[in-house]
């Protein structure tokens, strides 16, 4: 068994997720709503935690989209959960959990920009910095340097969230 350590525990995951919110709010304060697009699965979760949150401390309306990309073939064309008409003239907040080399979160924002958005903005919890693609996060719970062998492990168990380095 890879030995497993412990980077995020529960209550520092709430914190980070809690901080990016207002972080979001902050960037948007102005807007009357935001477009979710959180991308399958890990960053749905994440979304889904982010989104009361933001609800609870503005009046921004929230519309979370998912957005299921093929990590092994990100060219083929993402599969939006709702007509992306919908993106037109709105502020768009990118989710994902980890952003490793930027591949996935690239082609997601590559999917996006096909709309007239208003602007496009990302989320991770964890940033690990081996860019191989020109795209950052700009609202982060944690930046973490690891070696390319390491595996970050996000596991959100409602009351046992952690993160880990494998």
């Amino acid at each position: 068994m890879p030995n497993k350590t412990l980077v995020l525990d529960q209550k520092s995951i709430s914190q980070k997720i809690r901080r990016i919110a207002y972080q979001i709010y902050e960037f948007n304060y102005s807007e009357e709503e935001i477009i979710f697009v959180a991308i399958e699965k890990q960053g749905v979760i994440l979304a889904e935690r982010i989104k009361p949150i933001l609800e609870e401390i503005s009046s921004i309306k929230v519309t979370l989209l998912k957005l299921k990309i093929n990590k092994k073939e990100p060219i083929q064309k993402p599969v939006l959960s709702d007509s992306g008409e919908i993106l037109i003239g709105k502020s768009v907040i990118l989710i994902d959990d980890v952003l490793n080399s930027g591949r996935t979160l690239i082609y997601g924002a590559r999917h996006i920009l096909e709309y007239s958005v208003k602007n496009l903005t990302t989320v991770v919890l964890v940033d690990r910095l081996h860019r191989k693609f020109p795209i950052k996060a700009d609202f982060v719970g944690l930046t973490l340097s690891t070696t390319m062998q390491d595996h970050i492990a996000v596991t959100f168990n409602q009351g046992e969230d952690a993160v880990y380095l494998e």
